[in-house]
């Protein structure tokens, strides 16, 4: 019974690990320069990160993933493989908070 317990709790902990190191490998395409993009993306060299880097620079935030495929050197087969770990982040514009009203008495 030791044994087993052992093994279980070696067996969570490892999942535990595992789950962080995926969940690390996620990278916002919209805000990150072009070393995390090279480091997080697979099949993503540093020319391709420069090069989603300048897209974006050019034509503005991602809306989408799939809108990776429009820079040159990234294909749909490539952003299918980066899926989970492709983040877009907040893209909408952050709004003002209205101003307070004073009334005069």
């Amino acid at each position: 019974m030791n044994v087993f317990a052992t093994a279980l709790k070696s067996l969570a902990l490892t999942l535990l690990l595992a789950t962080s190191a995926f969940a690390a490998d996620r990278v916002n395409i919209n805000t990150a320069d072009a070393a995390a993009i090279d480091q997080a993306l697979l099949n993503v060299g540093p020319a391709k990160a420069e090069a989603i880097v300048a897209y974006r620079k050019a034509h503005g935030s991602f809306k989408s993933a799939e809108q990776l495929a429009l820079v040159k050197g990234i294909g749909l087969k490539t952003v299918e493989k980066n899926r989970d770990r492709i983040s877009l982040g907040s893209t909408a514009p952050a709004r003002k908070p209205a101003a307070k009203s004073v009334a005069k008495r």
